[in-house]
């Protein structure tokens, strides 16, 4: 996997950011107990000492057994529990029981931590390592900023599981939401260009670079906020059918869904639980947790429709890559700044759902080995978000940036902003 660009240049060395994406990892895990770090509440969601011990297996399996000669694991069995998807590795423990896995216990996994961290680190001050293996040394860097994410998105999924919906940290001061109207900000269209262009790190699935002909359009100046999606709710909106896609309408009602996900009617007001706990629903912060197909639901109601992701890059990389993330200490979606003349809220706060199917670009080809199973095998039945979340590291993300999930999936900081054709 060749680094192919960023937009904007990684701060320090690469061994510095390896010890500091690393120790970040563990500074996420600290105020949780073991029991917390041990359960999974569902199937796409894994227990915090899994994702601990899986970032640090990737940097096992493809950099310590490939530079250290006669290289012993920390255990043998490791290699099959904490192997995610890559079957060109080998074996892998079943997804849905990785919340059974009561050992090796978490002390056990943070020896694992030092033990892996202690000798790449070794590695990478000697300058010991080729520019191929530090170029995987950076995927494993960006990989565990991945699961920097999924650990709080999994962790909140954990506790809206127990009746006694409890906290990851007490909420800090946080300003109060302002309302910020809706504006439409209007693009040519035409042929422009698209995907990583560089310089710096990029995944595979952001390239080649490639043009694409866009018809003019405009964007919501921000996301939609829950007092505009509560709008939707109170006008029928989880019970008109012409609103939703077959599948979505299918959906719904096979899983009973009447609100976004962590919501619940408490003395008919609208609650939410977040990582600080369940507080009422703020009327002018972004709505989160809904589906695509929650999303696509809200904008044909408010006679609108999602964006492509063409053209949402297209606009956010005329953007600073600045916002709501997780460095901030908020930990939950706040509300729009006020406007200065260019959309807002593109970077943070929330994933934004696209209109676009989560596809090869033309000429995308996996790099070959098994972590050409990074990205492309996934290349079907997804749909991608843009963007990044409150809970996304900041050096992590990007304009070229692709997510992607399944369409039904709530228990990402999911949210919607509205495109619609050129008035």
């Amino acid at each position: 996997m060749t680094p192919v660009g960023n937009s904007t240049s990684p701060v320090g060395t690469q061994p510095e950011r390896f010890r500091k994406v690393r120790s970040a990892s563990e500074a996420l895990a600290a105020p949780l107990s073991p029991e917390d770090c041990a359960a999974q509440s569902m199937t796409d969601a894994s227990p915090v000492k899994w994702h601990l011990a899986h970032t640090s297996w990737l940097f096992e399996t493809f950099v310590l057994e490939h530079e250290i000669e006669g290289y012993e694991p920390f255990h043998p069995d490791f290699r099959v529990i904490f192997n995610s998807y890559y079957n060109g590795v080998g074996a892998q423990h079943a997804r849905p029981e990785r919340g059974m896995l009561t050992r090796p216990a978490l002390d056990e996994v943070h020896a694992y931590r030092q033990h892996v961290s202690e000798r790449v680190a070794t590695l990478l001050d000697a300058g010991a390592l080729s520019t191929a293996m530090r170029e995987i040394v950076e995927i494993g860097i960006h990989h565990e900023q991945q699961h920097q994410e999924l650990i709080l998105t999994d962790v909140l999924h954990l506790f809206s599981r127990n009746p006694l919906r409890p906290a990851y940290r007490p909420a800090g001061p946080r300003a109060d939401a302002k309302p910020t109207p809706l504006r439409w900000h209007g693009h040519p269209g035409g042929l422009v260009e698209v995907g990583h262009a560089g310089p710096g790190f990029a995944f595979d699935n952001e390239g080649p670079r490639h043009a694409v002909h866009l018809v003019p359009f405009e964007l919501a100046s921000r996301l939609v906020t829950n007092g505009e999606y509560q709008a939707f709710m109170a006008d029928g909106g989880y019970e008109r059918p012409e609103f939703w896609l077959s599948d979505g309408w299918a959906k719904l009602q096979a899983e009973g869904w009447n609100a976004p996900l962590h919501w619940a009617s408490c003395d008919g007001d609208w609650e939410q639980l977040g990582l600080a706990g369940q507080r009422a629903v703020h009327p002018d912060e972004p709505v989160c947790h809904v589906s695509f197909y929650e999303a696509d639901a809200y904008a044909r109601w408010a006679g609108a429709r999602l964006p492509t992701e063409a053209e949402w890059e297209v606009v956010a990389a005329a953007s600073p890559c600045e916002g709501n993330f997780v460095e901030s200490g908020a930990l939950a979606p706040i509300g729009a700044p006020e406007p200065n003349g260019a959309p807002t809220q593109l970077f943070g706060d929330c994933w934004e759902w696209t209109a676009s199917p989560y596809v090869p670009y033309p000429g995308f080809s996996p790099p070959p080995g098994a972590l050409g199973e990074y990205n492309g095998k996934f290349m079907a039945n997804q749909v991608v978000l843009r963007g990044g979340s409150c809970v996304t590291p900041e050096s992590h993300i990007r304009a070229s940036y692709r997510n992607f999930f399944f369409p039904d999936a709530r228990w990402q900081w999911s949210g919607v902003r509205l495109a619609r054709d050129a008035r």
